[in-house]
């Protein structure tokens, strides 16, 4: 399989698209030649990369979006986690503050039932913003730094040579060759702070061009399922007003008597999240493949731990 090359611009952006393809090619091997300019002298230079038995595997399936578009960053028990966001319209007024609620509430530690890591979850906007909070049009980058990860819990024992069952750990393992083994890297669920902090954005767009406003409750836990909810009236603050996030509270009660019990046979327990979004107007998406739906489904299935929707 052979290319010929330009030196000039179109010849540098060939061979870029070339090495993004290069590690997923079946051909046995490549050859290039480079064709560039030298007092008025065509000179040629070859090479060859045949494909060796571990194939090189580029990481990607990091970004959601195409007018907004987030790329989320960062690993679990790394400096810090975060997420650029691509597509957020000039002249906003935003602040830290209204991205912090949203943050805080999805924070591990805050109640008996989540993870017992301890983290602020202080997020920081490094771009996109001028110094009196109004959006620019350019990408803003939030950044929120790890400060409790206990890397130790991971590698002072068999986790640093065997396989956690229903975890990415073997997954890693057989596409990259590497894998973080404290925290789980990428696919641990710190992972989620970017979809977040870009939501919150999302969410004040949203509301500010459409009226649009959309809310989350849990809906079930194992076979126990909420009552009474009227799904056209309930707020945020009825979901927020127990740990279970269920703004029936007779329900929640129950729920959490149940989390408890699977909670002290050193198990865990499933449930279901109904999302409601109010306001939408018709046409949203496009036929067949980019349907609405379709782009909730896939954001939706990509959180951690996700297996319906």
């Amino acid at each position: 399989m052979k290319f010929l090359v330009s030196s000039n611009g179109c010849g540098g952006i060939l061979l870029a698209t070339m090495a993004s393809r290069l590690f997923l090619s079946i051909a046995p091997s490549i050859t290039v030649s480079l064709a560039f300019s030298s007092n008025n002298i065509l000179r040629t230079k070859s090479f060859s990369s045949s494909r060796s038995s571990s194939l090189l595997r580029m990481g990607t399936g990091n970004s959601f979006g195409r007018v907004f578009r987030i790329s989320t960053w960062g690993e679990s028990h790394g400096g810090g986690v975060g997420v650029n966001l691509d597509g957020c319209p000039p002249r906003i007024h935003l602040t830290r503050e209204e991205i912090q609620i949203d943050l805080d509430r999805r924070r591990p530690g805050q109640s008996r039932i989540t993870t017992p890591r301890n983290e602020a979850d202080s997020v920081e906007i490094i771009s996109g913003l001028t110094p009196d909070g109004i959006t620019l049009g350019t990408p803003i980058a939030m950044l929120v730094r790890n400060k409790d990860q206990r890397s130790t819990d991971y590698l002072d024992n068999d986790m640093k040579v065997a396989y956690r069952p229903s975890h990415a750990d073997a997954t890693y393992d057989a596409k990259y060759g590497v894998r973080a083994i404290a925290g789980g890297g990428r696919s641990s669920a710190r992972e989620t702070i970017g979809r977040v902090a870009a939501g919150a954005v999302a969410r004040k767009i949203l509301k500010a061009y459409n009226d649009i406003e959309i809310l989350a409750y849990v809906t079930k836990v194992g076979d126990i399922a909420a009552q009474n909810i009227d799904v056209d009236t309930f707020t945020r603050e009825d979901v927020d007003s127990n740990m279970v996030r269920c703004p029936d509270a007779a329900s929640a009660e129950t729920m959490l008597k149940r989390i408890d019990e699977i909670r002290k046979t050193g198990n865990s327990i499933g449930g279901v999240v109904t999302c409601v979004a109010r306001n939408v107007p018709a046409g949203l998406g496009a036929p067949v493949f980019d349907k609405l739906e379709a782009d909730l489904a896939k954001a939706c299935m990509s959180i951690p731990a996700a297996k319906g929707f």
